[in-house]
């Protein structure tokens, strides 16, 4: 029983050394870290570099390059405005007097026919022809001298040439005033030959009443000498 006993207790032992062996060995414990002492190093003598000038030269500012011009383009056709010229301005102007005559007190328009009057022998123009000619017809401005106002039309009616303003105004006036001239003739000419009817009738009567006066006192004169018998 003590072999017994010895056995297992060497077992036992042998147990625990295999255990051992097969147990992993102990962490090595690290060793202290020896501290890390930082050498400064001592600074070099520096010598100091000259550092030369540094001059800066500016360049002229370059101009910018010119781009080509962009060829016009052609601008669209304007109508053109009528040219007025001298004389048509003129005859303009002269359509406008010849409106306000119409409509202007008498007198006013007898100032008018004075001052046509004198730019007339001042300046012997178309225009002033016209002018005076149609206040020579209007009967609020003076008596009417249609014979004078045709008179300063026919130069210029009887103008050869083109067709001008002065001449269309001036031949349609004087187409009014010899229509008002013929019919004032014509109605002259009535009114003279009803009065020469007038007087002719007045005649035969004077003629018929001196009869019957001279009939009747030879009649009273012959009764008279037949009661004296």
């Amino acid at each position: 029983m003590s072999r017994r006993h010895g056995c297992s207790a060497g077992g036992l032992v042998g147990l625990a050394l295999l255990a051992a062996c097969a147990a992993p060995p102990p962490a090595p414990v690290p060793a202290a870290a020896a501290p890390v002492v930082q050498i400064q190093p001592e600074p070099l003598p520096v010598t100091p570099l000259p550092v030369p000038q540094i001059v800066i030269v500016q360049s002229p500012p370059q101009a910018p390059a010119l781009q080509p011009a962009a060829a016009p383009q052609p601008a669209a056709p304007q109508p053109a405005a009528p040219q007025v010229n001298e004389e048509e301005q003129q005859a303009l102007l002269l359509l406008v007097d010849l409106q306000r005559y119409v409509v202007e007190a008498g007198e006013d328009l007898r100032r008018e026919l004075a001052a046509a009057n004198l730019a007339l022998t001042r300046a012997r123009s178309d225009a002033n022809r016209i002018r005076l000619a149609m206040l020579l017809t209007l009967p609020t401005a003076g008596p009417p001298d249609d014979t004078r106002a045709l008179s300063l039309l026919e130069p210029v009616v009887g103008r050869g040439g083109n067709a001008s303003p002065m001449k269309q105004i001036a031949s349609l006036l004087y187409a009014q005033i010899s229509e008002r001239a013929r019919s004032v003739r014509e109605e002259q000419r009535k009114t003279a030959a009803a009065q020469e009817k007038l007087d002719a009738l007045r005649a035969v009567e004077r003629s018929l009443l001196l009869e019957r006066s001279r009939n009747a006192g030879g009649g009273g004169a012959g009764g008279g000498g037949g009661t004296g018998r």
